[in-house]
């Protein structure tokens, strides 16, 4: 249990920290003091550790000011701010997402002059504080709503407004045979082909919520067993193929993906992957069915018949 984790934890601290001579009598004294007691944490040391973080100062503001209100008239704007705007716990305030997946681009990627346009629209927007979240995405955490619009126009300028947060193209992508000297395919230029074929806004909101992730090796370094479509370079006989999963999620019901075959060529992940989205599209229960709650309901078996009918 999470008593035994500690302890496990705990022994890999002391050897890095006392050697391999000197850890076993420190772990096994401070194992028999506390294997019998109830882990508790004194209050002192709780509002030690909350007495360092601080919430900015946040003003008192309307939830629909009407600077929102005259910019909903966008309609670009507004799937921009349906997509990548979030709920916030002060009132008046919103949590965005700036997506790092334009068509056609690195998923992550930022140049400097874009890092640079960024440090300065926290310090205006959202009290100088920009988060780096694993899907390789940006965030403002504290935006005041009436600013969405000026920050919109912003990012808009700077090619930053992709409104596919959490969408099949906001795909997650490790460094690949690129950049990669572990690497055994390429994973960059399949998750750039990828935001190609699924360009469409429209297309991409009638999927609905899908994560593609691509690890160029077995290290995972793009999570893909937990992507819900998980796509893993692998080496053949000196070519690139990749092994194709299903149904792997990172959320409170974390789960591995599925195999749902043999391995395909370079040339055929993109059109593999169509193929997965269109099954879904005409096997999932209503349109308000995830992917993979798709998956979970009915197997990979109908998957794996659509991908590998003509293959």
């Amino acid at each position: 249990g999470r008593r035994d984790n500690i302890y496990k934890a705990r022994i890999k601290i002391l050897v890095h920290e006392l050697g391999i001579e000197k850890f076993a009598v420190e772990v096994d004294e401070e194992w028999q003091q506390m294997k019998s007691d109830a882990l508790v944490i004194d209050d002192d040391v709780v509002e030690d550790i909350r007495s360092r973080f601080f919430y900015p100062a946040y003003e008192k503001l309307p939830h629909n000011p009407e600077e929102l209100k005259k910019a909903a008239q966008d309609q670009k704007f507004e799937a921009w701010r349906k997509n990548s705007t979030f709920a916030h716990k002060a009132p008046g305030y919103a949590i965005v997402t700036i997506s790092l997946k334009p068509v056609g681009a690195p998923p992550g990627d930022a140049t400097a002059e874009q890092m640079d346009a960024l440090a300065d629209l926290a310090d205006k927007y959202s009290f100088g504080e920009i988060r780096v979240g694993h899907e390789q995405n940006l965030a403002l955490p504290h935006v005041a709503r009436r600013d969405l619009p000026a920050l919109w126009k912003a990012l808009d300028r700077l090619g930053l407004a992709t409104p596919n947060v959490n969408l099949v193209s906001d795909i997650i992508a490790c460094p690949g045979l690129d950049y990669c000297s572990l690497a055994n395919a390429r994973s960059i230029p399949i998750a750039q082909e990828l935001t190609r074929r699924f360009a469409n806004h429209d297309t991409a909101n009638l999927i609905g919520r899908l994560h593609i992730n691509i690890s160029g090796c077995i290290n995972a370094c793009g999570h893909h067993h937990v992507g819900h479509i998980g796509i893993l370079g692998v080496e053949k006989n000196g070519e690139e193929f990749y092994q194709i999963t299903i149904g792997g999620r990172a959320d409170e019901s974390a789960e591995l993906g599925a195999l749902i075959g043999p391995a395909v060529p370079y040339g055929e992940v993109a059109d593999v992957v169509e193929d997965i989205v269109e099954a879904y599209l005409a096997l999932r229960a209503s349109p308000d069915e995830l992917f993979v709650d798709t998956v979970k309901r009915l197997g990979v078996e109908p998957f794996r018949e659509r991908v590998y009918a003509t293959r």
